[in-house]
């Protein structure tokens, strides 16, 4: 009878295989593996049909239960305004959504939602963000978002959709349970220490006579409980996931120091052999964690910077009273006209004024395939117009992590940076951090002096931690993007500073690079009805030389112009009022190349097949040109790659200091030279405008885009310099250069301040709570001298 209880007994416990919950004495079972429930079995099953049960060796029991799910619960998201909300994208055949999902919470999670597309053949991709616990995801329209949401419900997965989705209100979320956890580490700690006065000031005699010795140790005892289960628990978590991922994280030093403190205190306790060291524990965890969270507060102020201030500092033309004026895209609001030209990018989600367009989403999707969109419809932020200019009305004010986000996808194929030197040296140097300890500690355990030792085994694990290495690539790059920003030079990510940094050879665009603002005139036979049919044409396009044709000769209500086309490096061409006009080149206009004695720009006019003539645009080159390139010259190559024609080559090679200069160039040919520079070891900087060279700037090192009051922005460039800081291009590289100093130097502090730390907590001498209040003390020190230094070496290359 006991023996059939205890098998009982036996059975009840058994652990479901999916998600860990105990299994009741029915339980469902597959062979050798039980299910606590229905939704657990069904998960499994699923999972095994598509060949994904790698997702259980990941971990043991990773998945979560499913006791209380239920289908018809999601079908309001199939209603259009519900999901019209929700919706990041549509083109009417691939949607994007993006969800949070709270029980994200292991590798095993990420694995499976990225392997999403295996269960649903609509789902196309999922992209996981583990630390915002968000899964986007691209499915195809004919899928209902319903049953989107359901499938990740049934594997566990549950998004959390509440009101602020739908009403469009993301207020910032502040983690109370970090301030928390500092809360009851100080509090226990406080009071801790103060029990342990007698203990300090050694009165011992006093202690024992009246008994309070055990009474004493037995509060700090309790008082350190919540203190090593809740507010020490980040420190084990992130050592536990360490370990499963067998890597070495940084916590693993701290935890182990916590513990080694704790239990060795209970045994002194217990024992009344000593008085503990639950004072350095509590300490250890109070302090690194007040530490951490100063160092989160800084990072998240540079990241918030970074995110909506830096980036897209790029203007959009918005329409006013029949006036066109440029204003920055993060001034948009709700219901503003704005006008959007071929080939620039939406900033914000616009319903269209104009009768149709096609817009082009690769930016958002990937794929690039125009979608036609006609007058009333949503078109959604991040896509690039087609075929001349339209007006929108702005539904969304701009969300500029969205955009930034999308920029930061790696588009460069073959730029990858190596994984940091100084995350690898952090790597091994954790290593070292532990010989060192245990060396330390059997020392001092072998000279007679265990309360020595395990001063030496806790303080080094403590004051070693290597966080001040990782912070101080980390730091130095934050203020340098941030004082780039500030110089009107937007730096796509930290990486782009270090190919800065080692850059020789800079090649430059010609029109609309180095040269801005112009004289205009015509030559030829032309109508006034000519002139406007080329300004209404010329409004189309983003070109530097047609935006200059329709500012000189803008008027007031432009023409309708369909069929617009625009051929990068070539020209353009459309249909207004039936007849055909071309502008562009000689060769594109022509069909042949004409030799000019003029040292201009040439831009060809054609309408209903009669040659007009030509517009003859003397170009104005930017101001401190001169200068600027004698300081480049002083360390890289300078070479001129243009499609205009080679009627200004003497004055370029005056000005450039070359005769590195390649004229009449189309587009393809400009991305085959950079990768030519490259091939021979060159690494090369590429500085043009954002359309006609987006293949340069892709093929280059970095790609620098020229921006002055438009929205001709391109996903291939790395960074976006306004032409008003143009001047500066060679203090901005001087200070790329620098950082990279800096970062080094800030490494080489952090390497010196472990040593000196070590060489006194090796010797036993360096109490663990004073090496607690020393590491973050560290942290924040390299924060401040980061900044400080940067600052510094700002102001003397006499930038912002």
């Amino acid at each position: 009878m006991q023996e059939a209880k205890n098998k009982r007994l036996e059975k009840t416990q058994i652990k479901c295989y999916h998600c860990g919950d105990d299994c009741a004495e029915d339980t469902d079972h597959d062979s050798d593996k039980n299910f606590c429930c229905d939704g657990c079995k069904l998960v499994y099953e699923l999972l095994n049909e598509n060949n994904l049960c790698t997702y259980y060796s990941l971990n043991d029991a990773p998945g979560v239960s499913l006791k209380n799910t239920n289908s018809g619960r999601f079908d309001y998201l199939d209603d259009n305004t519900v999901k019209r909300k929700l919706l990041k994208f549509s083109d009417g055949k691939q949607n994007r959504v993006t969800f949070f999902i709270p029980k994200m919470h292991c590798s095993s999670c990420i694995w499976l939602l990225e392997n999403l597309y295996k269960l649903n053949d609509g789902i196309k991709a999922c992209t996981v963000n583990f630390l915002k616990k968000e899964a986007s995801i691209i499915y195809n329209e004919d899928v209902k978002l319903s049953s989107v949401v359901a499938l990740l419900a049934a594997i566990g997965y549950e998004p959390l959709i509440s009101l602020n989705d739908l009403e469009d209100k993301k207020p910032r979320k502040v983690d109370k349970t970090k301030i928390i956890k500092i809360g009851v580490a100080g509090f226990c700690f406080g009071n801790i220490m103060m029990l342990s006065f007698p203990e300090y000031f050694s009165l011992g005699n006093f202690y024992e006579q009246n008994d309070l010795k055990g009474f004493f140790g037995g509060l700090n005892l309790i008082l350190s409980l919540p203190v090593f289960f809740y507010s020490a628990s980040d420190f084990f978590i992130s050592s536990w996931t360490g370990i499963r991922q067998r890597f070495l994280n940084i916590d693993i030093p701290i935890a182990f120091a916590i513990v080694v403190a704790f239990f060795r205190s209970i045994y002194e306790i217990l024992t009344g052999t000593g008085a503990g060291y639950l004072d350095s524990m509590s300490g250890i965890v109070f302090f690194m964690l007040l530490g951490r969270y100063f160092q989160d507060i800084t990072y998240d102020s540079l990241s918030f910077e970074r995110d909506y201030k830096s980036f897209f500092p790029i203007s959009v033309t918005i329409l006013k009273e029949e006036k066109e004026s440029s204003v920055p895209v993060s001034d948009l609001k709700k219901g503003d006209v704005i006008i959007i030209r071929n080939s620039e990018l939406i900033p914000a989600d616009s319903i269209l004024i104009s009768d149709q367009t096609y817009i082009d989403y690769s930016f958002v999707t990937g794929e690039s395939r125009p979608v036609k969109v006609t007058a009333g419809n949503l078109i959604y932020a991040g896509g690039r117009q087609l075929h001349g200019a339209v007006e929108l009305i702005v539904e969304k004010e701009v969300s500029q992590s969205y955009l930034t986000g999308l920029w930061n996808k790696e588009f460069k194929n073959g730029n990858e940076e190596p994984v940091s030197s100084i995350h690898r040296i952090s790597k091994y140097f954790t290593y070292a951090v532990f010989l060192i300890s245990f060396t330390a500690f059997g020392y001092w355990l072998f000279m007679g002096d265990p309360g020595k030792g395990l001063n030496a085994l806790t303080s080094v694990l403590i004051i070693a931690c290597p966080c001040a290495l990782l912070l101080s690539a980390t730091f130095t790059n934050g203020n340098m993007i941030r004082i780039f920003g500030r110089n009107k030079l937007y730096i796509k990510n930290p990486k782009i500073i270090e190919r800065l940094a080692n850059a020789d050879t800079i090649v430059f665009d010609k029109t609309g690079t180095i040269t801005h603002g112009a004289e205009i005139s015509f030559k030829g036979h032309i109508t006034e009805d000519g002139y406007k049919m080329a300004a209404s044409l010329a409004s189309g396009s983003t070109h530097p030389l047609s935006r200059k044709i329709y500012e000189k000769y803008s008027i007031e209500r432009k023409l309708n112009v369909k069929n617009f086309e625009e051929f990068p490096g070539h020209g353009i061409k459309g249909i207004i009022d039936g007849k055909s006009v071309i502008m562009g080149s000689a060769y594109f206009v022509l069909g042949q190349n004409l030799s000019s004695k003029h040292q201009s720009s040439m831009v060809y006019l054609m309408i209903d097949g009669v040659f007009k003539g030509y517009f003859l645009i003397d170009n104005a080159y930017r101001k401190g040109l001169a200068p600027l390139i004698t300081d480049l010259k002083k360390r890289y190559a300078i070479k001129l790659l243009s499609g205009d024609n080679d009627s200004e080559k003497e004055l370029l090679a005056q000005l450039l200091q070359t005769n590195d200069l390649f004229f009449e160039q189309k587009p393809e040919e400009k991305t085959n030279y950079i990768k030519s520079l490259k091939e021979i070891g060159h690494t090369v900087i590429m500085i043009g405008d954002g359309l006609n060279d987006s293949g340069a700037l892709l093929s280059s090192n970095v790609g620098i885009a020229i921006s002055d009051d438009t929205n001709n922005f391109s996903p291939s460039c790395d960074a976006i310099l306004n032409g008003a800081s143009f001047g500066k291009l060679d203090n901005l590289l001087s200070f790329a250069r620098s950082g990279k100093k800096l970062i080094l130097a800030s490494f080489i502090i952090s390497i010196v301040y472990n040593l000196v730390g070590v060489f006194f907590a090796v010797q036993g001498s360096l109490s663990p709570v004073i090496a607690a209040i020393l590491m973050p003390a560290s942290s924040i020190s390299i924060i401040l001298f980061t900044t400080v230094a940067s600052s510094l070496i700002a102001r003397k290359m006499k930038l912002n």
